[in-house]
């Protein structure tokens, strides 16, 4: 899937943290940004180009519905502006309870976090 400018806009499995060590270097570096709803870690990866895990924890969103369209819309958001992103290792991870957010809101707060991303 390409945009009218010609980017490449998919999300394939080299834009995502697999690895148990690869969120575990991102944790700690400990470098953060935080959100209404989530928090941003980040940490420089030397590649060219974003990866991006996310972390729902059941205590924040209590049905696997909600925590599955958290995360998706975590990564729809990261998929659309990822050729803007400096080359790092994000993990977005919730950080608030969502019972009450809108979509919209969800979304809005991602995308100030990535906007929000020193950049080199």
């Amino acid at each position: 899937m390409t945009d009218p400018t010609g980017a490449d806009q998919r999300f394939l499995g080299t834009h995502r943290l697999h690895k148990t060590d690869e969120f575990s270097s991102v944790f700690a570096f400990r470098r953060a940004l935080r959100g209404r709803f989530y928090m941003l870690h980040y940490r420089p990866n030397g590649l060219d180009t974003a990866r991006l895990g996310v972390v729902v924890a059941k205590k924040l969103a209590k049905r696997a519905n909600v925590r599955n369209l958290v995360k998706r819309i975590a990564r729809e958001t990261f998929r659309r502006q990822r050729i803007s992103i400096p080359p790092c290792d994000l993990i977005l991870r919730l950080h608030a309870p969502v019972a009450k957010a809108t979509r919209a809101e969800l979304n809005l707060d991602v995308q100030q976090l990535l906007s929000r991303l020193p950049r080199p």
